[in-house]
């Protein structure tokens, strides 16, 4: 299609608006009720979306060739079987969908939801979906597409469900999809052009208590010894509790809190968390002399808040210094990964840091991680702009997969 009209149904700042208007496509209808995703879409776009969807008329909305929609998921009632799948969506967002899907007969259709609808009520949310749309004219696959932006050569990880449809009237038959496969470790975050150039606010750096935490956790990874999976019989009985071995590498969490605990453990009632606590001695055991320095010398467990006593090394070898990796300050401690791809952008609350730049991400990269254009005007307040984009569809994602669906014959 070379030029088309769409609605954007719980439009959010206007991810899939973005990816229609790259394609040629002109929006007639936008449908949003969080106040600051509205205003921000309006200073986009132009367009008012302040129109709640449960509210609307199917037949006041214009006439469209495509329908976007990021729907909230929701378990659906088991009730109305005899009235068909479509009865069963009654009572959910989903069912405002296919009202209007009803009405309007929309050709295309591009439905967004997060990685769980597969398995969301034990499948059973899928197969009302599925079969929803089926009974009012439409022609889905049997399973629904996995994309994250990652398989597109985008540093970010971030797996969404993205449902494609074509109306029994257009007269496709089968639906041809190829998804990307970029593969992910051939891309480098930090060599994406994510990054903003020039001077970043002060107000983006870690502060002088977290610089000295994660020094800290460096120190500790730079000085540990691992254990070889050949052990001798003097590494203790903790080691029975142990289900795997060292390899080289940490594969488990530290918690400096056990180093030189002696409590009996035995009777924990997660084996998962015995196999972790085992871990911890053992491994203070192997590195007693380094590790009884590095306590002193940062007087952690006065200096350090429990969370960051705690270090989750997702790296494995690839990164000499914590500094290599992205990381983030969580309730389970500090995690650092690989600087290939970026976590997920959700409606941040632990907002990951960069270490080689000492800063988390800006709004503005998080709008770049979302594929959004540099022109986008961005909410001045950055909790709204973190959530916003964390709640955003990635506009190349849909613009892939969108580009396909409409060269269906």
């Amino acid at each position: 299609m070379k030029k088309f009209k769409f609605i954007d149904l719980f439009s959010g700042i206007g991810g899939f608006h973005q990816a229609m208007k790259e394609l040629g496509g002109d929006c007639v209808f936008a449908s949003e009720i969080d106040e600051n995703a509205i205003s921000t879409y309006q200073k986009n776009y132009g367009i008012d979306s302040a129109h709640d969807i449960t509210k609307t008329k199917e037949e006041d909305i214009p006439k469209h060739d495509v329908l976007c929609a990021g729907f909230p998921c929701q378990t659906f009632s088991k009730a109305g079987q005899q009235l068909g799948f479509a009865d069963k969506t009654k009572g959910t967002l989903f069912f405002e969908i296919i009202r209007i899907l009803k009405y309007h007969k929309t050709p295309y259709i591009i439905l967004e939801n997060v990685r769980n609808l597969t398995s969301h009520d034990n499948g059973k949310t899928w197969k009302i979906i599925k079969n929803a749309l089926k009974e009012i004219g439409y022609l889905i696959s049997e399973e629904p597409f996995i994309v994250s932006p990652h398989q597109l050569g985008i540093p970010q990880l971030r797996e969404r469900v993205i449902i494609l449809g074509v109306h029994k009237d257009i007269g496709i038959k089968n639906l041809n999809i190829i998804l990307p496969n970029y593969d992910k470790n051939n891309i480098n975050f930090l060599d994406s052009n994510i990054l903003e150039d020039g001077d970043i606010d002060k107000k983006y750096y870690i502060s002088k208590h977290q610089e000295k935490v994660l020094n800290c956790w460096n120190d500790f990874i730079q000085g540990i010894k691992f254990i070889p999976s050949k052990r001798t019989d003097r590494q203790t009985k903790e080691i029975s509790y142990v289900k795997t071995n060292f390899n080289g590498t940490i594969g488990f969490p530290i918690w400096a809190f056990e180093f030189k605990e002696s409590y009996d453990y035995s009777t924990e009632s997660y084996e998962w968390k015995k196999d972790f606590i085992a871990k911890n001695r053992y491994l203070y055991q192997y590195n007693k002399k380094f590790i009884d320095t590095w306590i002193k010398k940062w007087n952690i467990f006065q200096n350090f808040k429990p969370t960051e006593q705690k270090l989750e090394w997702q790296c494995g070898s690839e990164c000499k210094t914590i500094w290599d990796g992205l990381i983030q300050f969580r309730p389970s401690g500090v995690r650092v990964k690989i600087a290939t791809v970026f976590p997920a952008l959700v409606a941040m609350v632990q907002i990951p840091i960069i270490g080689k730049v000492k800063r988390r991400l800006t709004p503005r990269e998080a709008a770049r991680l979302q594929s959004f254009p540099d022109d986008f005007l961005v909410d001045k307040n950055d909790h709204q702009a973190y959530k916003q984009f964390g709640n955003a569809v990635n506009v190349e994602v849909i613009k892939y997969m969108a580009a396909q669906l409409f060269e269906q014959r």
